[in-house]
């Protein structure tokens, strides 16, 4: 079965924007749709992007604003109109979560959009059990059996391994995916993912000078 990789993370605004999407191009591809989240601030400084903190007001007001809005209206995602209020806080409970949710065969699928939309569409805080327990039961899952494994030892353990693969493969962020070993990054990039899994591109010719 034809896969792709989806590296990302539980409070991705550009993940949330393509979630529907990329789960739509996998159905209709008969494509298996591998989930890898990953703890993105730990992908980005490893790749040598600058924290948001340390970006330029242009940069931010640009990319993590303007970007973001056109792109929900385009790909018809409801949005709050502003950073959601918990974006800073740890990932390893709502990573951990989804992590859990593919190791005990729950709707990855389902739970992962869910997520993402409560963040993104209703501001919700992703390290608040409360919160994550209301977002899986929105999306028919039941939560308490993945929000005991999300911190569990091998439950970070392949929350850490998905960010270290992250990283060796040269992912800078957010979603990420991959099909045949080629990388496509952002959400922007679904058509050519799409068109990809149909026909794939001529081999990569392009050299880096020395």
């Amino acid at each position: 079965m034809k896969t792709i990789e989806y590296f990302y993370s539980a409070h991705s605004a550009f993940a949330y924007i393509g979630s529907k999407r990329v789960i739509e191009i996998s159905k209709e591809n008969n494509c298996r749709l591998v989930h890898r989240p990953v703890e993105l601030r730990a992908v980005v400084a490893a790749a040598g992007g600058l924290p948001t903190a340390e970006r330029t007001i242009a940069h931010i007001d640009y990319y993590f604003g303007r970007e973001i809005e056109r792109w929900a209206e385009l790909r018809e995602a409801p949005i709050v109109n502003y950073r959601p209020t918990h974006h800073d806080k740890p990932l390893d409970l709502s990573n951990g979560m989804l992590i859990a949710a593919i190791e005990q065969g729950a709707d990855i699928d389902a739970l992962s959009h869910g997520l993402l939309e409560a963040h993104w569409r209703d501001d919700a805080d992703l390290d608040s059990r409360d919160a994550l327990a209301a977002a899986a039961s929105a999306a028919g899952i039941d939560a308490a059996p993945l929000l005991e494994a999300a911190l569990s030892p091998p439950t970070q353990a392949i929350h850490q391994a998905n960010t270290d693969e992250a990283i060796a493969r040269g992912i800078f962020g957010s979603p990420t995916y991959f099909f045949d070993g080629d990388m496509f990054y952002g959400q922007d990039h679904l058509e050519m993912l799409e068109r990809a899994i149909d026909r794939p591109f001529a081999a990569n010719r392009f050299k880096n000078p020395a």
